[in-house]
């Protein structure tokens, strides 16, 4: 898989593609302050992974037909585009990066690669309910920590806690749709749906608010 690109609807899509170098004809794209914030990332990796999410968020917009406006992210590390229009979320992990775009509602993607010792911390960030339903797989666990992962990012704010204000439905580690609500913030019962895929030994989700 080098590029997968899903139209999610007439206003929204996602890109993943696998992480790789890039050189600058190819990023010619990037706005000004973009290409700024670009030249000044001195680890290697992590010029890779940034530009990647970049060109995945424009071939998410190139599907909506949407020119790229650059982005930039705010006091709580959410992106935002420059010119205020849509919605954007980016991720990354271990030889994968992301993207969504809606174009008139909060959106979130997180993907994670599925280890076994994320067994270890799920009592950091998962309820005693959640704990309770969640089979001792990798996997599952994956799949909470990745849904609340998209959730938080949806949501935009930092101070929310996964394990507090966070709660998911019960799921089957098969599962493709994940239930969850926020609690106890000023966002307290509002309800998610979170699409869930695997694909190879990564977990990928995303929600629409």
């Amino acid at each position: 898989m080098q590029t997968k690109i899903e139209k999610i609807d007439s206003s929204s899509a996602l890109a993943i593609k696998i992480i790789e170098t890039h050189d600058v004809d190819s990023l010619d794209f990037l706005s000004f302050r973009e290409k700024l914030s670009y030249a000044n990332i001195s680890h290697p990796e992590k010029r890779m992974e940034w530009a990647t999410a970049r060109r995945a968020i424009k071939d998410a917009l190139d599907t909506l037909y949407i020119p790229y406006p650059g982005f930039f992210k705010d006091e709580h590390g959410k992106s935002h585009s420059m010119n205020g229009n849509g919605f954007v979320s980016l991720s990354h992990t271990e030889g994968l990066a992301g993207a969504i775009f809606h174009r008139d509602t909060p959106v979130g993607i997180d993907m994670d690669l599925i280890r076994e010792k994320i067994l270890r911390i799920g009592f950091r960030f998962l309820d005693p309910f959640e704990l309770d339903f969640l089979e001792k797989d990798p996997l599952h666990y994956t799949l909470a920590w990745s849904a609340k992962e998209s959730i938080f990012k949806c949501q935009g704010r930092r101070g929310v806690s996964f394990r507090d204000n966070i709660l998911l439905e019960p799921f089957s580690p098969d599962a493709t749709v994940i239930k969850a609500k926020i609690r106890e913030t000023e966002y307290s019962d509002h309800h998610y749906t979170v699409h869930a895929r695997v694909i190879s030994d990564t977990v990928l989700t995303y929600t629409i608010w």
